[in-house]
């Protein structure tokens, strides 16, 4: 591998950093739904009709369980975005960092550039042999 892979790989693990805090950023939106069906669940939110009680229940009940599922879901994604950098600056794990470029792209536009130019280096044989090349750390000592 040359020089220019090397400093690809490393611009694009930096990259998938940045891209991961700000993945984490916004999957923290959904907490203003989280709080307005907690709101909802306590009785704090006045009700003006009768009977509307049931259905502030039930609208309450998918405030939270959808927030909350976007919510970990979007941190999940971070995670992984993180594993995906740091594997791409080890330069192991050659199919996990080319399928998380391919799920990058759905997270637009930041995403979809990252994971696109991902890609590209990645299919580079150099970049491939440099991954084949490369052995995961073990906690064992060196002989």
């Amino acid at each position: 591998m040359n020089q220019e892979d090397a400093e690809h790989l490393r611009l694009l693990s930096i990259f998938y950093y940045v891209v991961a805090g700000l993945a984490a950023l916004f999957s923290c939106i959904p907490i203003l739904h989280l709080v307005f069906g907690v709101l909802m669940l306590t009785g704090v939110l006045p009700i003006r009709e009768p009977g509307a009680e049931q259905m502030t229940t039930v609208m309450g009940i998918f405030f939270v369980t959808f927030s909350i599922l976007a919510i970990a879901v979007g941190l999940a994604f971070a995670v992984l975005l993180l594993f995906t950098g740091n594997y791409l600056k080890k330069r192991v794990h050659y199919t996990f960092c080319l399928v998380m470029a391919c799920v990058a792209c759905v997270f637009m536009p930041f995403g979809t550039v990252l994971g696109v130019f991902t890609i590209l280096v990645l299919v580079k044989p150099s970049v491939k042999a440099a991954f084949a090349i490369a052995t995961p750390l073990t906690n064992e000592p060196p002989n």
